[in-house]
């Protein structure tokens, strides 16, 4: 008997990778990637230190685990991404800035978390603007639900970081009260609520766009307890 395939919070949509993204790949996913596989992953041997480390799930184009990898070379920072042409551009730009902190995986984020993370490993997550699946009969497909939540939670170490945002209000309602209900975390907010866009995270062109087009932009802090 097959085991039920796994609904996936992503679908693989043919974007365009540009000469220069695929050159990246070709020269540059030596230098910064990690090959997709389901083993767990040695932090110190992948970065040659000791650090705290923090993820990046979903970082699209990658300017903002760029920006926060050349301002604090004293972490260690992971970006996760499933679509080539925004890896391909973080590459160019991690080479560019010459960023020894960075290393890149081109796979589910689930995958990852379940197999390749181990407890307490990580400092900080980042999960801004993930697909809000705004359409009833896809709700299914988001990332932020409670297994995976607990998942993440197990993750971090004790006062680790988890922020979220999205422009999509009921998407963060729904986030608010899956965090909120996980016991291995504590909001930032006094209420549960949400918080201030944190001065760190610049504001990305996706998010820029979304604020013309009068959406408003809701941030969440967590911390494990």
């Amino acid at each position: 008997m097959t085991s039920e395939r796994p609904i996936r919070s992503f679908v693989l949509r043919a974007g365009r990778v540009t000469a220069g993204q695929q050159r990246a790949w070709r020269e540059l996913w030596p230098k910064y990637g990690i090959d997709s596989a389901l083993t767990p992953i040695d932090w110190h041997e992948v970065f040659g230190r000791s650090a705290p480390r923090w993820m990046e799930i979903g970082f699209g184009t990658g300017e903002v685990l760029g920006a926060l990898a050349a301002a604090n070379p004293h972490i260690d920072y992971i970006g996760v991404e499933v679509h080539r042409a925004g890896v391909g551009r973080l590459l160019l730009e991690a080479n560019a800035a010459d960023l020894r902190n960075l290393r890149v995986l081109c796979q589910d984020a689930v995958e990852i978390m379940n197999a390749r993370v181990a407890d307490a490993a990580l400092a900080g997550v980042l999960i801004f603007f993930p697909d809000p699946w705004h359409k009833k009969r896809h709700h299914k497909r988001r990332l932020i639900e409670p297994r995976f939540v607990a998942t993440l939670a197990r993750k971090l170490e004790r006062g680790g970081l988890l922020r979220l945002a999205t422009d999509w209000q009921e998407y963060a309602d729904q986030m608010r009260a899956v965090c909120n209900a996980e016991p291995a975390l504590n909001s930032l907010s006094p209420d549960g609520g949400f918080v201030p866009r944190p001065a760190f995270r610049p504001e990305t062109r996706f998010e820029r766009r979304g604020i013309r087009l009068g959406h408003a932009v809701w941030d969440l802090a967590y911390a494990r307890r």
